[in-house]
């Protein structure tokens, strides 16, 4: 267990950090819209200046969702006491509400950063992804068959 928290403490870590780092006015709209009309092009696909935003806008709130997925994922992972992959409800709804607080701290980080602004349209986005981990992790305990249904949030 020991060793598990070597590795996974400073991978959260470092997930935040990759999380604030895009939130830097180096990776705004335009960027990405830069690297999504690069890649259409190298597709050969044609599409108009809206539907290229339109685009870009899913593709930067799709961005969201994984990010705090895989955040409160690697949260799961540090509440993971026992050898045993056990599915908690009381640690799902901790590494929500964990995510969905970074995720207001980056927001409001972003009200400093040149070119970027604080969305909580965002923030609801983000802890959609937070819950779409917890939603992985849930039906990843149910494949294993390793689960404790009764546990409650007030246990």
């Amino acid at each position: 267990m020991r060793s598990r928290r070597l590795l996974v403490v400073p991978l959260t870590s470092a997930w935040a950090a990759q999380i604030f780092w895009l939130s830097t006015e180096g990776f705004g709209s335009e960027h990405s819209k830069s690297m999504l009309q690069g890649l259409l092009n190298l597709l050969h696909i044609n599409v108009s200046s809206e539907i290229l935003e339109v685009l870009n806008s899913i593709l930067r709130k799709l961005a969201h969702v994984v990010e705090y997925a895989i955040l409160s994922i690697l949260l799961y992972f540090l509440f993971w006491s026992g050898n045993r992959f056990i599915w908690r409800i009381r640690s799902a709804y901790w590494c929500i509400v964990g995510a969905s607080a970074y995720a207001l701290t980056d927001e409001f980080h972003q009200l400093f950063v040149h070119g970027r602004g604080a969305s909580l349209f965002d923030c609801c986005i983000d802890a959609t992804g937070a819950a779409v981990g917890m939603l992985v992790v849930y039906l990843c305990s149910q494949v294993l068959g390793q689960s404790v249904p009764s546990e409650s949030l007030t246990a």
